[in-house]
């Protein structure tokens, strides 16, 4: 008896100690590649430039001077191809490094032609410079290989994203119609325009932007690409079928070249028709250089219904870890100011470095330095995505040095292994997903974040002095009570942790060391992650993520409406999938607007309540509205209001603009292009802004009934009082 009480008692204390110590997967991989693509919260991607990096089949290698086999020249073609992609997700090479999600280069046709620059040879092995965006570019594969590497990538739970460049065509000039392909666009190899001779208006003809304001980076061209005239009907009908004809192949994410060069309005009329066929998770690319914050780009991710790449986060690490111009604390001021700035910020697609960047990691640099930047990466808030060649330790300038053949597919690195343990933490601990971020301990050189979700915890540590250990004492964190293992097992020269009576035991961070502790419990009460899409109609889908909503169905409230049994289409303990019900049912004067989400499980516990989505009132169209004669004071703008959520609900502060006049249309006369319900009769005015001073065009209210489908332009005068 005696004997048997001491085994009693050890193995009591033996999984009590494991309630604490062992990391908990309670939901491992709630989300998967197929079910759930609007939410990419629990993933990893990786960005691969096709060309560069599995040569699969040299079958379907370019022929002539478009081939370098060597790779030496970067500006040719080097043979990667989607087949080599298929080979590394089916030997494991991505799964192991915890890769969830694949982000590939645009998949279209490009063009065939050689474009001499100054003497130098340049290709479209990139992907940018597209030809035709319903075929594919045959030196990647044809339309069933792409197939197959969707189906690949979803037999192993991968996701795969393409980039897709809808601002532009490729290289033209006006004057030379024989110039490279002379910009010309193909409707699945019929013959749509070319630059030179457009009587169609399918592009812009206003020469090149000089960068110098958002309205000349969107009506002009992009150095010397031949720009996309969005406000045409042909053209917006043509990239709404291109983007249909890929989602209908399963892709489950996409990647906006360029938004910062499109009309803010037409691209959300995109986004409008892209989640009416599927909420797949989009994020777009607005440059941002070092130390450059942007309001245009804040709000670009909080109201166009996709993300960004954050170039805010990338630089910043940069800074800190890289080039170390920049103390811990301006990693922790980042982190703080961008949680305001986006409203979604776990939305937004975090990174170290991509094919416009030159790499992060330098010739003879210390490692560590990559691999600490890595952990922060894979451990911070936002969705993380990591560049080709990371994990190999690849370096390389700004293009096309930045763009060299895949170096090694090593599973032993360092980096490698870092990506192996961290990456599948997301899917693990929800905190790492979707948890809100705390500074728990800071100087110049050691940054200790904590990151919380529900009763989810994640302690991070990080010192990044290579040379100096750092001691810490009076650290406070949420984890509870016990002894922790560091989830890197010592790979970056972390340790465990200790907490005692609510306090952790003074401890050591070597130099150069990360350690990442974390605590994971199943929720008895509903706590929403993410909702996505963000900006939806009537009867789309929306995907609710979090834990604890219970495998009971509940109910789902969208701005304190009850949604009826019909409207959720399935139910489990980490994920909901509803259908957006008829404004009228949301709002009883038929508004549409901003509506907070709540969640309520069968047993009568209820969420706090998810940020703001936008549901619109119908499917959207781009109109372009144009008011002539409207004089302005020094620092005046003219803004456009009207009746309906998409115009500002006759709210001055909510008013579309400021309106532009220098490119399109001279000054005085304005215009702008705004996403607009389909088939809807709306009310609107013009009105002039500075400052708090408001000056209401005269007259009525004017009335005007957007076009079913297509796109539209509005001209009228400005009336006066």
């Amino acid at each position: 008896m005696k004997m048997l009480s001491r085994w009693s008692a050890w193995l009591l204390t033996i999984f009590a100690l494991l309630l604490v110590w062992t990391p908990q997967p309670l939901q491992a991989a709630p989300d998967t590649a197929v079910t759930n693509t609007a939410n990419f919260s629990t993933d990893v991607i990786y960005q691969i430039v096709t060309d560069r990096f599995h040569d699969g089949d040299p079958r379907n290698n370019p022929k002539g001077s478009l081939f370098d086999g060597t790779c030496k020249n970067l500006k040719k073609y080097c043979g990667g191809d989607w087949q080599g992609i298929i080979n590394n997700i089916n030997d494991g090479y991505f799964t192991g490094m915890g890769v969830t999600a694949l982000w590939i280069s645009q998949p279209v046709e490009n063009i065939y032609d050689v474009i001499n620059n100054a003497g130098v040879q340049n290709t479209s092995y990139h992907g940018y410079w597209a030809r035709d965006f319903k075929k594919t570019n045959p030196a990647h594969g044809t339309m069933q290989k792409f197939k197959e590497l969707v189906k690949a990538a979803h037999a192993k739970n991968i996701k795969i994203i393409i980039d897709f460049a809808p601002n532009h065509t490729s290289p033209a000039m006006e004057t030379d119609p024989n110039f490279g392909d002379n910009g010309r666009l193909y409707d699945n190899g019929t013959l749509v325009a070319g630059y030179t001779n457009d009587t169609s208006h399918i592009f812009h003809h206003n020469l090149g932007t000089d960068f110098s304001t958002i309205e000349d980076v969107i009506y002009r061209n992009l150095y010397d690409l031949a720009d996309l005239n969005h406000n045409n009907t042909v053209v917006d009908k043509y990239f709404k079928d291109a983007i249909q004809l890929w989602l209908d192949m399963g892709v489950d994410g996409i990647r906006v070249d360029a938004v910062k060069h499109m009309p803010f309005g037409w691209q959300k009329n995109w986004m409008s028709s892209i989640y009416s066929k599927a909420p797949v998770f989009t994020f777009g690319e607005w440059f941002l250089g070092v130390d450059e914050v942007s309001t245009d780009n804040h709000t670009f991710a909080n109201e166009s219904g996709m993300s960004l790449l954050d170039f805010r986060f990338a630089q910043t690490v940069r800074q800190v870890f890289r080039d170390q111009t920049q103390s811990m604390q301006s990693l922790n001021n980042m982190i703080v100011s961008t949680a305001k700035d986006y409203k979604y910020v776990n939305d937004q697609v975090t990174f170290l470095d991509n094919h416009d960047m030159e790499r992060f990691h330098v010739n003879k640099a210390n490692k560590r330095m990559l691999e600490q930047a890595l952990a922060f990466t894979l451990t911070s808030r936002g969705v993380p995505a990591v560049y080709y060649g990371t994990e190999q330790y690849m370096t390389g300038g700004n293009d096309p040095d930045n763009r060299a053949r895949m170096s090694s597919f090593s599973t032993n690195t360092t980096a490698y292994k870092v990506m192996g343990k961290l990456g599948p933490l997301r899917k693990i601990n929800p905190a790492f997903a979707y948890g809100t971020t705390k500074e728990r301990w800071l100087n110049n050189d050691v940054y200790i974040y904590e990151r919380t979700f529900g009763n989810s915890v994640a302690l991070v540590a990080i010192n990044r002095n290579l040379s100096s250990a750092a001691h810490i004492s009076g650290l406070v964190t949420a984890l509870p009570n016990g002894e922790y293992q560091d989830m890197l097992g010592g790979l970056l020269n972390g340790a465990g942790l200790k907490l005692t009576n609510g306090s952790v035991a003074p401890f050591k961070l070597d130099a150069g060391a990360v350690a990442v502790w974390h605590y994971t419990v199943q929720e008895t009460s509903p706590v929403i992650g993410h909702v996505g899409p963000t900006m939806v109609a009537p009867g789309q889908k929306i995907f609710i993520n979090g834990r604890g909503f219970g495998s009971e169905k509940g109910t789902v409230y969208i701005g304190g409406v009850r949604l009826v049994g019909a409207d959720i289409l399935s139910w489990e303990d980490t994920h909901i999938e509803v259908k957006v019900p008829p404004i009228r049912h949301i709002h009883p004067m038929h508004r549409a607007g901003r509506y907070e989400v709540v969640v309520e499980t069968a047993k009568r516990s209820t969420s706090t309540a998810y940020s703001s989505i936008q549901v619109q009132t119908a499917p959207q169209v781009s109109v372009r509205f144009v008011i002539q004669g409207a004089n302005t004071d020094m620092g005046q703008n003219v803004y456009l209001s009207g009746n309906i959520f998409e115009l500002g609900l006759w709210e001055a502060e909510s008013a579309i603009g400021p309106m532009y006049n220098q490119v399109m249309y001279k000054y005085p006369n304005w215009y702008i292009d705004v996403s607009l319900p389909a088939d809807t009769q709306i009310q609107y005015k013009f009105l002039k802004k500075k400052g708090s001073h408001l000056s209401w065009e005269g007259g009525k209210n004017r009335t005007y009934t957007t076009p079913i489908s297509g796109t539209d332009t509005v001209i009228v005068n400005w009336q006066h009082q």
